[in-house]
């Protein structure tokens, strides 16, 4: 299981990207979960999540908590759902961000063939390509 947190805060247009992104490219042997945390957005984000993205796991602030409050939140949320869906690695992924294609699977392959490694990031690219 991958629960895949991201925090929002009035950046409805990058979220709605990043969510199409990851509904795009998902992991392939992981069966994953969204939960964004949004942080009190008055940007229309809430109502985009609940129209185009209704399996989303929303969690609605009514204030900023700010990011590392926003994703405690998240990982706190993901550690209490039934136990069937347990976690097993959680991605804390920002909402100006766009998965690619294979990126899910080339983090989740590299924390299973190292399970002593706690933390893995992935190498960020332009657009473009460029790093």
């Amino acid at each position: 299981m991958l629960d895949i947190i991201i925090v929002n805060w009035n950046v409805c247009g990058m979220l709605r990207a990043c969510l199409r992104s990851v509904q795009r490219h998902p992991a392939s042997r992981h069966t994953q979960r969204i939960i964004v945390v949004d942080n009190g957005s008055t940007d229309g984000s809430l109502a985009m999540l609940r129209d185009e993205f209704p399996s989303v796991h929303v969690i609605a602030n009514e204030r900023n908590a700010g990011y590392g409050g926003g994703n405690n939140v998240g990982l706190a949320y993901a550690k209490d759902l039934p136990a069937a869906g347990r976690t097993r690695y959680a991605l804390i992924l920002n909402p100006d961000t766009e998965v690619t294609a294979g990126a899910l699977d080339a983090l989740l392959d590299f924390a299973e063939d190292n399970p002593d490694v706690g933390i893995v990031g992935p190498q960020l690219r332009y657009a473009d390509g460029s790093v």
